[in-house]
């Protein structure tokens, strides 16, 4: 189980990764469909703090960009 600052960045960036993932479904926007499931799925992969928020970050640039 992850300490609360990692748990919290996970759960921030996995909401971020839903409403991406649903907003690509809705539009058609494979890429902004496939960067929600990304946001969702790359916490189960990486261990510590820095590391999730700043692959949660460029992620999140990446999805804005398109947005």
């Amino acid at each position: 189980m992850p300490d609360p600052s990692t748990f919290f960045v996970i759960i921030v960036f996995s909401a971020a990764g839903l409403a991406a993932f649903r907003r690509g479904k809705r539009e058609g926007n494979v890429i902004c469909l496939l960067l929600g499931i990304a946001l969702m799925v790359y916490p189960y992969f990486v261990e510590g703090l820095a590391l999730n928020a700043l692959i949660g970050a460029a992620l999140s640039a990446a999805v804005w960009n398109i947005w």
